[in-house]
C-alpha cells in the first residue's frame, strides 16, 4: 500500500553522464526532485550546472544513464521527448525573445505551432500571464524598449503558457543588475507557492539560492559533491565546493 503523503518524484536522474568529444562534463549523477521543490542547482562556473539543466528537456543529449520526467523515460523517441517538453516550461539567461514581435506576440507564439491555440483564447491566456509577472502593460511593446527584468518576466510568462508543472531555469537571473535579481526570484517563488509549479533552477548568487530554494544541489567539475537543505551549507563546505581561496559576501551557516 503506498503512502500517498509522501512525496511524489516528478525527476529522476540515474548514473548520467554527459561528454562533448573527449571532455567528460557530467560524471554520474545521481538525483531526484519531488513535487513542488524548488531546487536550485550550484557550483562554480564550468561544473556543469547548465548542461545539467539541458539535459532534462533534451537541449542536451545524455550519453549514458536514465533520466525520467513525471515517469517518461528521455530516450530517442522523438514521443516521449514531445510528451516531456509539453509538460515543461524552460526559461534562459539571455531572455530568447524575437526581438521583431511584440511581448504579446513573442507570449503566443508557440502555442499557436506547438498546440493550434485559438488566437482569442491564447492572447488572453497570454494577457493573465503577463499580469500575473506584474507587466501587462508592456504587452505591446518589443522587447528592447523594455528592462532586463522585465524582459525575464516575459519569458517566465511565455513558459508560464503551456501550463508547465516543471519550470527549468538557466542561470535566470546571472544577466540582471542586483537588485533586479529579487523581482524576478520572487515570481518564480510565487509560482512554486501559489501554483504547486516545480521549479529546478541553477543561480551563481549563494544569497539568493539560501532566500529561495527549498533543497540546493552542489556541483563541482560535473559531479554532485553536496545536497541539502539551504541552511546546510556552512562555511567549511562551501570552501570545499568553491575552494579554500573562495570568499563570501554572507554569514555561512556554522
Amino acid at each position: 500500500m503506498t503512502d500517498e503523503t509522501a512525496p511524489q518524484e516528478i525527476i529522476a536522474c540515474r548514473d548520467v553522464h554527459k561528454w562533448y568529444d573527449n571532455f567528460h562534463v557530467l560524471k554520474g549523477i545521481n538525483l531526484t526532485v519531488h513535487k513542488r521543490e524548488v531546487v536550485v542547482i550550484f557550483g562554480p562556473s564550468g561544473s556543469g550546472k547548465s548542461t545539467f539543466i539541458r539535459c532534462i528537456n533534451r537541449l542536451e543529449e545524455h550519453q549514458r544513464g536514465q533520466i525520467f520526467v513525471d515517469g517518461v523515460e528521455l530516450t530517442h523517441d522523438i514521443r516521449n521527448i514531445e510528451t516531456i517538453r509539453q509538460e515543461v516550461g524552460m526559461v534562459f539567461q539571455s531572455f530568447n525573445l524575437f526581438p521583431h514581435l511584440t511581448v504579446l506576440q513573442n507570449i503566443t507564439l508557440a502555442p499557436f505551432w506547438s498546440r493550434r491555440a485559438k488566437k482569442e483564447e491564447a492572447r488572453e491566456l497570454a494577457m493573465q500571464l503577463l499580469t500575473r509577472v506584474g507587466i501587462p502593460e508592456q504587452a505591446d511593446k518589443y522587447p528592447g524598449q523594455l528592462s532586463g527584468g522585465q524582459q525575464q518576466r516575459v519569458a517566465i510568462a511565455r513558459a508560464l503558457m503551456q501550463r508547465p508543472r516543471l519550470i527549468l531555469a538557466d542561470e535566470p537571473v546571472a544577466s540582471l543588475d542586483p537588485a533586479l535579481r529579487n523581482s524576478v526570484m520572487r515570481h518564480v517563488e510565487a509560482l512554486n507557492r501559489e501554483e504547486g509549479i516545480t521549479v529546478i533552477c541553477s543561480l551563481h548568487d549563494l544569497d539568493l539560492m539560501k532566500r529561495y530554494a527549498t533543497r540546493a544541489v552542489a556541483l563541482r567539475e560535473g559531479t554532485l559533491v553536496a545536497e541539502g537543505k539551504p541552511e546546510d551549507f556552512d562555511l567549511a563546505t562551501l570552501k570545499s565546493i568553491y575552494g579554500e581561496e573562495a570568499e563570501f559576501g554572507f554569514e555561512a551557516a556554522s
